[in-house]
């Protein structure tokens, strides 16, 4: 099991009492696709897993979901989150052991989704009432943070019976900060130009690739996510989808190696579980 650099009580701390850099952000990797971003308006979290869902769900199947990277923290213990996002309904992104504390123990948060997966958090025991439904295009703001929707391909570029993308991306504004979280998604063509002309600061990419015999909808791969950052040349690239499930991750090796062809400007940032990291304009 890897443990992460900090958890628990130390963690909870330090998320409590850090004073983001100024006009800055700061990072914390919670495993998996999960991130907390905080600026000094606010908190936001994105696709949190901090549960044992999956793996009591899958325990006695053929596909057993093996956690390989311990939670830094649960749910109930963020008291203070403003927004909560969620690119799309994978329990590993709406996360149904960690959603519902965390809007009980943080009353006003709001959780942007989907506007196509409303019913289904609802059937989740979410409260319709805290739910901000979006679809790609969409903007909203809250705490300091601007979010424009994007969409996103895991595996196909979905669309339900009323036109609605069924998984997202987010564009997250900051002060002078930019950066785009993509949820899961494969290297999709156009995805770079939905990012638009803007620069970013930081890309948050997933790296586990496409592998059909593992039975779930792939990501690009960290070839992949290197040749995204190549074009949109963000200041920093952060993977993330990796060390959660012994069925589907692959080394963190893999991205630094593939990093390698980045080009001048542009640095790859590996984040460890439970650490914190600061972003400056």
């Amino acid at each position: 099991m890897i443990e992460p650099v900090r958890m628990g009580e130390a963690l909870i701390r330090e998320i409590e009492a850090v004073d983001p850099p100024r006009d800055g952000l700061a990072v914390w990797w919670t495993g998996q696709s999960g991130f907390l971003f905080k600026s000094a308006q606010g908190l936001l979290a994105v696709d949190l897993y901090l549960s044992e869902h999956l793996t009591r769900k899958y325990e006695s199947t053929n596909r057993p979901h093996v956690r390989m990277t311990r939670s830094p923290l649960h749910g109930a213990d963020l008291k203070s989150v403003d927004l909560l996002l969620a690119s799309h309904k994978h329990s590993d992104h709406l996360d149904p052991g960690t959603a519902p504390d965390l809007l009980n123990a943080s009353p006003s948060a709001m959780l942007v989704l989907p506007e196509s997966i409303r019913d289904y958090a609802m059937s989740l025991g979410l409260p319709e009432d805290r739910m901000i439904p979006v679809d790609a295009g969409s903007e909203v703001r809250g705490a300091g943070f601007r979010i424009r929707a994007v969409p996103s391909a895991h595996e196909e570029f979905d669309r339900d019976a009323r036109g609605r993308h069924p998984y997202l991306g987010f564009i997250i504004e900051s002060g002078s900060l930019r950066i785009y979280h993509s949820g899961d998604t494969l290297a999709y063509e156009g995805l770079a130009e939905s990012l638009g002309n803007e620069g970013f600061d930081a890309l948050f990419l997933p790296i586990n690739g496409r592998n059909p015999s593992r039975g779930v909808a792939g990501n690009m791969s960290a070839t992949e996510a290197v040749d995204l950052a190549r074009r949109v040349r963000p200041r920093y690239v952060v993977p993330h989808h990796y060390d959660m499930f012994t069925f589907n991750t692959v080394p963190a090796q893999e991205f630094e190696h593939q990093a390698r062809r980045l080009p001048s400007g542009v640095e790859p940032k590996v984040l460890q579980c439970g650490e914190r990291w600061e972003i400056r304009p």
